[in-house]
C-alpha cells in the first residue's frame, strides 16, 4: 500500500498550499540525487514529487481527501456526476474526454483505459465512469473514442537543457508500459509532449486517445528556471568584486566564463547571453549569474593586516543611501565556454 502523501510531505491534513510548497522543497532538495547520494534517496525524491504533485492541485487534493489512493480512477467531474445522481445519461459518445495520471517513475491510474465495478467511499465509479459513454456504463451503442490522459513527466534541469531519447515506465491498468520519448532540447516546465494513439482504449471501434506528459522541471540545488532564462548564484571573494575578474560560471551546458565588472556588489546580476535553455524555433534564453559577496570565515595574520589597512584609508561607507547600488542585470557581460 502506498504511503499517505501527508505523511510523506509531513505535513497535517489541512495544510495550506504554502505550508506544502515550503515542505515540497525542503524534502526535495534533502533528497535530490544528485545532492544525496543514499541508495534510497532517488525512490524517496520520486515519491515526495508524486505526493506533492497530488497535494498542491486543489481538485487532485480533494479526490484524493475522499477516494485515498484510488483517486486516479475517478472522473474530476465526481461531484457533479454524484449530485445528478451519477450522469443520468447527459453523456455524448464521442464526445472528447481527459483523465489525469499522475507520475512516479512515471505511475497513473488511467480510467479511460478500462475500469471495473465498485464504489469508493459510497460512490459507484462504474456509474460514474459511464456518464463518459452516454449512458450509466452498460447498453453503450455505437463506437466511443478513447479518452485523452495526462502524465506530469519529471526532468532534471539538465535533461530540458540536452533534450533526446528518454525511457518513461507507466504503470496503468494493464500493467506497466515503457514508452521512449524523444524530448526536445530547453523543454520548459508545464509543456506538454504528445504520444498518439498512447491515451485510453475506445469502444467498439473507437479510436484511441492520446497520452500528454507535462514536463515538471525538478528542484536543482544550483540552477533556477525562468521560463527560457537560468539563474545562478556566482560567488566572489571581496577583492574579485571590487577590483573585477573572469570567473568560471556552471551553466546545464558545462563550465563558462563570465566577465566581472570592477565595484559589482551582492545583488548584481551579469548576463550570458544565449546560455538559458535553448530554443530550436527562436532565440535561447540567458543565464543571469547572480553575485554573492563571500567573506573569508577566518583571517590568517597577513589578511587581517591588509584589511585592517583598508579600513583604515578606505572613505568607502556601504551605509550611506545608495552606496554600490546598480539594479536589473548587465547586459553582455559574459564570455564564451
Amino acid at each position: 500500500m502506498a504511503r499517505d502523501y501527508y505523511e510523506v510531505l509531513g505535513v497535517s491534513r489541512d495544510a495550506g498550499q504554502e505550508e506544502l510548497q515550503q515542505a515540497y522543497r525542503r524534502l526535495a532538495r534533502a533528497n535530490h540525487p544528485d545532492v544525496n547520494r543514499d541508495p534510497g534517496a532517488e525512490e524517496r525524491f520520486k515519491e515526495i514529487n508524486e505526493a506533492y504533485s497530488a497535494l498542491s492541485d486543489p481538485n487532485t487534493r480533494k479526490k484524493y481527501d475522499r477516494f485515498g489512493e484510488d483517486f486516479r480512477q475517478v472522473p474530476d467531474d465526481w461531484e457533479q456526476r454524484v449530485g445528478a445522481g451519477a450522469g443520468g445519461g447527459r453523456g455524448r459518445a464521442g464526445g472528447a474526454r481527459r483523465g489525469t495520471w499522475t507520475s512516479g517513475d512515471v505511475d497513473f491510474g488511467g480510467f479511460g483505459g478500462g475500469y471495473g465495478g465498485g464504489g469508493y467511499g459510497g460512490v459507484d465509479i462504474e456509474d460514474l465512469l459511464g456518464g463518459f459513454f452516454g449512458g450509466r456504463g452498460r447498453g453503450r451503442a455505437g463506437p466511443v473514442a478513447g479518452a485523452d490522459q495526462e502524465a506530469e513527466l519529471p526532468l532534471t534541469v539538465e535533461e530540458a537543457y540536452r533534450g533526446g531519447r528518454k525511457q518513461v515506465t507507466l504503470n496503468g491498468p494493464d500493467g506497466p508500459r515503457t514508452y521512449t520519448v524523444n524530448i526536445p532540447p530547453g523543454v520548459t516546465d508545464g509543456q506538454r509532449i504528445r504520444l498518439a494513439g498512447e491515451g485510453g482504449r475506445g469502444l467498439g471501434d473507437g479510436p484511441p486517445g492520446d497520452l500528454y506528459l507535462v514536463v515538471r522541471l525538478l528542484p536543482h540545488p544550483i540552477f533556477r528556471v525562468r521560463g527560457k532564462d537560468i539563474l545562478v548564484d556566482l560567488r566572489l571573494a571581496p577583492w574579485e568584486g571590487a577590483l573585477g575578474a573572469t570567473v568560471p560560471v556552471a551553466t546545464p551546458g558545462g563550465e563558462s566564463k563570465v566577465t566581472v565588472p570592477p565595484g559589482t556588489s551582492t545583488g548584481r546580476r551579469l548576463r550570458l547571453r544565449g546560455e538559458g535553455m535553448p530554443d530550436p524555433r527562436g532565440r535561447p534564453g540567458d543565464l543571469l549569474a547572480e553575485v554573492k559577496i563571500m567573506v573569508p570565515p577566518t583571517l590568517t595574520d597577513r589578511e587581517r593586516e591588509l584589511f585592517s589597512e583598508l579600513a583604515e584609508v578606505s572613505p568607502f561607507d556601504p551605509r550611506r543611501p545608495g552606496a554600490g547600488s546598480r539594479s536589473g542585470a548587465d547586459r553582455g557581460s559574459g564570455g564564451g565556454r
